[in-house]
């Protein structure tokens, strides 16, 4: 049969989704602001080994629908939980990098779905990606009011930054690895990348934390410039029975720079 490669949520809104292999199903969510084509690495190895990978590219973002309207970590899970349902998956390993885990995290605790029954979480901006009373981490939410900033003015300097602190250093990465990131990025609609950013911003998940009922894994990087290594461990005390793997030759790209432990681990953790 064959496999869909876009899928509806509502009305005039569709999704790009990546649909290899068989086996043991994990949703790929990516994180801002890129398109679920960041983890190439895992699908050219993974489906080989047994598992099927389903990349599922949030609204706003790569070659999904660009809607106007709302873009929030609430719209995100009910547009998981749609393609969940069309697909009609069941015992999936939900797995989310960087602004993506944090939705996975979100999801978890908003859907409740028997669907999901492991959270892997990579780099993830959990349980909150700025600093607020309580929770001395993340970013100043003034350093993410200049961000949107830059990225109502010139985008296209806000990615090229990213993409220096995105991975452990500059040279971790061949150039045009990183041009193909920055192309990614900026395929997102600039409506999408700025209101993620205001969610990224003003989002605290510390209350769903303690929600989450299913078996979950964390990998962060030590070295990770966007979303420090405080987080993980933050989420790590937050979830219960949460295991913490650290990596330690990467940075918040840890899915590609060590891309043959990342991919051990999470086959590891599905089993």
């Amino acid at each position: 049969m064959q496999k869909k490669e876009f899928i509806e949520v509502e009305a005039n809104v569709r999704l790009h989704v990546r649909d290899w292999g068989e086996g043991k199903t994990i949703v790929f969510i990516p994180g801002w602001p890129l398109s679920h084509e960041m983890f190439e690495y895992q699908f050219t190895e993974l489906p080989r080994r047994g598992y099927r990978c389903i990349g599922l590219t949030m609204r706003g973002f790569g070659k999904s629908s660009k809607p106007w309207g709302d873009y929030n970590y609430d719209v995100f899970t009910d547009d998981i939980n749609k393609v969940l349902e069309t697909l009609d998956l069941h015992d999936v390993t939900l797995a989310g990098h960087s602004m993506g885990g944090a939705i996975s995290l979100h999801y978890i605790a908003r859907h409740k779905s028997e669907r999901v029954t492991k959270l892997a979480l990579f780099g993830a901006a959990t349980p909150s990606f700025t600093e607020r009373p309580g929770f001395p981490y993340g970013l100043p939410p003034a350093a993410v009011d200049d961000i949107i900033k830059l990225c109502h003015t010139d985008r296209a300097k806000l990615n090229e930054n990213f993409g220096k602190i995105f991975f452990q250093n500059e040279n971790t990465v061949s150039p045009k690895l990183g041009e193909w990131f920055h192309n990614m990025g900026m395929e997102a609609s600039p409506l999408a990348a700025s209101a993620c950013l205001t969610a990224l911003k003003n989002t605290d998940l510390r209350g769903d934390m303690p929600k989450v009922n299913v078996p979950a894994v964390i990998f962060h990087s030590k070295d990770d410039k966007i979303c420090p290594f405080a987080l993980a461990e933050e989420t790590a005390k937050g979830i219960k029975g949460a295991k913490l793997i650290k990596f330690e030759k990467s940075g918040h790209g840890l899915f590609y720079e060590e891309k043959e432990k990342f991919n051990t681990e999470i086959m590891n953790f599905v089993g």
